[in-house]
């Protein structure tokens, strides 16, 4: 809220953030080399892994040790999933994940709390529609685990395909929260937050597996004539067709806002960690 309030500061002056993206981002990096620079830092990475020596057969430690020695911090995004941990073990500097494979994307779920902060005045004891690619969804899951800590109600809106994972159904088991699967949008009534995401083609190894379900869930403004007044549409973009754009400007749509955050948010973690 601080940085939402006044984002142009000076904590990360005379400090060098390294942002090395070796699978692709639009919000996750721009958010964050916005943050550094607002926060009076300096930026140093590559927004492609091709254009470094990864291309040429270098491994992951090898390449984080290396920029280790030119900065005050790293952050990683990765297509392989345990690579952010792989990288905190030989950095000697502090290494945010921006998301590794299908396995987490924590700052996403910073700004994901913090925007269901921001509209709903609280996070204890949510309804929580969480729709898409729930198999491959590192936002989700990620999502889901914080979530777990204020007792949230999870309804999991997914075609079987992209159900969520057996880990994660157990954690919510063994939770004081409760789940319960639909395959549709045809009853969202009781929903406080509706949680939307793409389904990732990157994720799947065949292109027939993806093709199959692609189009198997789509928001549309029909879906919205009897939702609560609180509700309110995230979505961690990008989108692809499972969001109408005529949603775009419904009342309970927040998924900009959403973005909005995440520069404040990010900013408030950069300065936390590394200021």
């Amino acid at each position: 809220k601080q940085f939402e309030e006044q984002r142009s500061n000076d904590n990360l002056d005379g400090k060098v953030i390294a942002s090395l993206f070796f699978e692709p981002s639009t919000r996750t990096r721009l958010s964050f080399e916005s943050a550094i620079q607002y926060s009076g830092g300096k930026v140093i990475g590559f927004s492609d892994s091709s254009n470094s020596s990864q291309s040429k057969g270098e491994s992951l430690e090898d390449t984080i040790k290396t920029v280790s020695c030119y900065c005050d911090g790293i952050i990683v995004r990765h297509p392989e999933s345990g690579s952010a941990a792989r990288a905190a073990k030989v950095s000697s500097v502090p290494v945010i994940n921006a998301g590794d494979g299908s396995n987490e994307h924590p700052t996403q779920t910073l700004l994901d709390l913090y925007s269901i902060m921001q509209t709903q005045n609280t996070l204890e004891g949510l309804t929580i529609g969480l729709a898409g690619d729930l198999k491959y969804g590192r936002t989700v899951h990620s999502l889901i685990k914080s979530l777990l800590l204020f007792g949230a109600n999870f309804v999991l809106i997914a075609p079987d395909e992209l159900q969520l994972l057996q880990k994660l159904i157990t954690l919510i088991e063994e939770s004081d929260s409760t789940f319960e699967s639909r395959p549709d949008f045809t009853n969202i009534k009781d929903l406080d937050i509706l949680y939307m995401t793409r389904t990732q083609k990157e994720r799947f190894e065949k292109d027939e597996d993806y093709e199959r379900v692609k189009d198997s869930l789509k928001l549309e403004l029909k879906h919205l004539e009897d939702v609560k007044d609180n509700l309110k549409i995230l979505h961690p973009l990008p989108r692809v067709n499972e969001l109408d754009f005529a949603i775009d400007d419904h009342k309970a749509a927040y998924y900009f806002g959403q973005v909005q955050n995440g520069l404040y948010v990010r900013q408030a973690l950069l300065a936390d960690l590394i200021a």
